[in-house]
């Protein structure tokens, strides 16, 4: 518990009103979307201003008081999980449109704001934001960039950190720093904005971020095939992405797709079942186009690949067949799914799959497995789903030596034992396979650089 002196401390910063110490407050702050740990935070603390954030990093320093911080709790790692008593600084308030520069096409906002929130703004000012995912509608800038979030349109516009222009960061001893300040151009020694890209909190809070906008995209089609077997993905990847610029290329299972429709009463896709799907989208510029598409989607009939498919006739039928897949994630939150958010080079996925598969097929045999990803990239999610009569600490413990098999083959193949969702603390036991001891030993010392007191968000990525 926080003294009565740190208490006053903090209520003269943010008013008595935004230091929040009730269970309520403390369980719903104190946790992001694992269920593995229970939250246990001393309070939660609602700044409305960088100097508020300054300030209160400044009284963490002074009694040595730990602060996790905290966006829309929508990650899958632990990143945002307050087990020991921390302090949760929630970014809520900070999420305002601070300056818009249509000749840029930037805008600079509060790190609270939630994604869809900007992607409206976008819209509204006829420009586009490409980041996009599931838990767009709850989660915020600052979480994306602490992140580094990918989503479903990678593949033709990249992570996050492709569309930061600039970071206001207060740091882990209480320095204020301005991180490019929106310039496209500037070399002028190291670029310390990257460093907070994706840095899950343990090196600043992020307040401010300066985001570079785009040209909205023409009119699309999105097209659901159904896959003959799971390494035939790879080969319908190949034949479009070889014609057609695709801005995005997605997978999912038959038992994904049952549960999307158990959840949500959609319609299933195709007349035919199969035990894979394949979800990609493109651009269409003109008829000719459209033909191209189809010629290929013969093509990969022919050759026993896909079994059947649809392509969308309207936006709302597009949105319908993307909703098969964003809404997996959520249709599977029941099972308490222990995750696997794993990525390769494109080029070696046929031969990933093969093994991972056969792996996670002997490892988990008495469990469902659930797969989708972002195959465009080189992203798989494998979901093993907790069996309704098992414990919650038991079904993790069961999954814990299977990932560690999995972070073997991982590094046979110098992939990454965490795609897109970050380390947190659930990826830190595994970070050696994809990060050299060097590698591992440089963060550390970057970290004590930039959070000297380790205060900030201690215990993610590495104790």
């Amino acid at each position: 518990m926080l003294s009565k002196h740190i208490v006053e401390r903090l209520k003269s910063i943010v008013g008595i009103s935004r230091l929040l110490l009730s269970k309520s407050d403390l369980d719903r702050f104190g946790v992001d979307r694992t269920t593995i740990w229970q939250p246990r935070p001393c309070a939660v603390i609602l700044p409305g201003s960088v100097e508020e954030v300054r300030q209160i990093v400044l009284v963490a320093n002074e009694f040595n008081l730990a602060i996790v911080p905290s966006g829309g709790r929508t990650g899958l790692s632990g990143g945002a999980v307050a087990a020991n008593g921390e302090l949760v600084v929630a970014m809520d308030r900070l999420n305002q449109v601070l300056d818009f520069k249509p000749l840029e096409r930037t805008v600079t906002l509060g790190a609270g704001m939630i994604t869809v929130d900007l992607q409206t703004f976008a819209e509204q000012h006829n420009l586009f934001f490409p980041v996009d995912f599931a838990a767009a509608g709850s989660s915020q800038i600052g979480g994306n960039v602490a992140t580094n979030a990918g989503g479903i349109k990678v593949i033709a516009y990249g992570m996050t950190r492709n569309w930061v222009l600039g970071l206001k960061v207060v740091t882990g001893s209480g320095e204020l720093l301005d991180l490019n300040r929106g310039l496209v151009k500037n070399n002028t020694g190291y670029d310390l904005r990257h460093l907070f890209i994706g840095s899950e909190g343990t090196l600043g809070l992020i307040c401010e971020v300066t985001i570079q906008l785009t040209r909205p995209p023409t009119e699309s089609r999105v097209m659901v095939l159904g896959v003959s077997h799971f390494s035939a993905i790879l080969k319908v990847l190949e034949a479009f992405s070889a014609q057609i610029d695709l801005s995005a290329f997605e997978f999912f299972s038959q038992l994904a797709l049952e549960k999307v429709v158990a959840h949500t009463g959609c319609a299933e896709p195709l007349d035919t079942a199969a035990p894979f799907y394949a979800l990609l989208e493109f651009e269409i510029a003109n008829q000719d186009l459209l033909d191209q598409a189809m010629g290929i989607f013969e093509h990969i009939v022919e050759q026993g690949w896909v079994l059947d498919g649809v392509m969308s006739q309207s936006l709302s039928q597009a949105q319908s067949l993307w909703k098969l897949r964003e809404q997996i994630s959520e249709a599977l939150r029941q099972w308490q799914p222990y995750k696997n958010d794993i990525s390769v080079r494109v080029s070696s996925m046929a031969d990933f799959i093969k093994e991972a598969d056969q792996l996670v097929a002997d490892r988990y045999a008495d469990f469902e497995l659930v797969w989708y990803g972002h195959i465009g990239d080189g992203n798989l999610h494998l979901n093993i789903l907790k069996p309704e009569a098992m414990d919650s600490q038991d079904f993790v413990a069961s999954c814990v030596p299977v990932s560690s098999e999995i972070g073997g083959l991982v590094a046979r193949y110098q992939g990454s034992v965490s795609a897109e969702h970050g380390v947190g603390l659930l990826k830190k036991d595994y970070l050696h396979y994809s990060r050299s001891a060097a590698e591992i030993d440089m963060m550390r010392r970057i970290k004590k650089a930039f959070d000297p007191k380790g205060l900030l968000n201690p215990g993610k990525i590495f104790d």
